[in-house]
């Protein structure tokens, strides 16, 4: 090997070849540290990247709480509108039975007074009264009554108008006026043994 490198410095060809190597280091190094600049830069770009990656990470963890937080205090408004429902609603129902039990008092009070006002009356002007009222109202007054004072009156009344009352008291409060067309009209009632059509 000695021999050919002898006859190429002779030449001045390994100096060429030196040259040559050397160039083709620095070349090298030229695009190792081209390269190397290169992947500064990419390192550099993908830091930034994560960085916004992260700050965006952040900030919507930050909006999902903050909303996550909103909605708690409106589930806790809820409930308490909720509650506060609740409790007007109960205070209202309340309300509402005791006022029916103020109203039954009332009516039982009057009807009692009413009760009593007919029966110290006479029969006859009772029944001549009652007669008079709407079916209904009378009907309600003779329920009020005791049983003997009521047959009293109806005894005094015409025998029409009983009849209507006694089949009104038969079907029980709330008493209500018979329709027209299921009454007996007056001139449809038969006559001491005329058939009826």
């Amino acid at each position: 090997m000695k021999q050919w490198i002898l006859p190429l410095l002779a030449f001045g060809i390994l100096p060429l070849w030196a040259a040559e190597n050397k160039r083709e280091l620095i070349d090298c190094n030229i695009i190792f540290e081209q390269r190397k600049s290169e992947i500064i830069q990419e390192i550099e770009r993908i830091d930034e990247q994560q960085q916004a990656l992260q700050a965006l990470q952040s900030a919507t963890q930050n909006v999902l709480d903050q909303k996550e937080a909103d909605l708690k205090k409106r589930e806790i408004a809820l409930n308490n509108a909720q509650k506060e429902m609740e409790e007007r609603e109960a205070k209202i129902t309340r309300l509402l039975k005791r006022n029916e039990e103020i109203l039954k008092q009332i009516r039982g009070a009057t009807q009692s007074k009413v009760g009593e006002t007919y029966a110290g009356m006479k029969d006859s002007k009772s029944a001549a009264i009652l007669e008079t009222l709407p079916e209904a109202e009378a009907a309600e007054i003779l329920f009020a009554l005791d049983t003997k004072v009521m047959s009293k009156i109806l005894a005094k009344m015409t025998p029409q108008k009983a009849a209507i009352l006694t089949q009104l008291l038969q079907k029980g409060p709330p008493f209500e006026e018979e329709k027209e067309s299921q009454q007996t009209p007056n001139n449809t009632i038969p006559k001491n043994g005329e058939n009826a059509i």
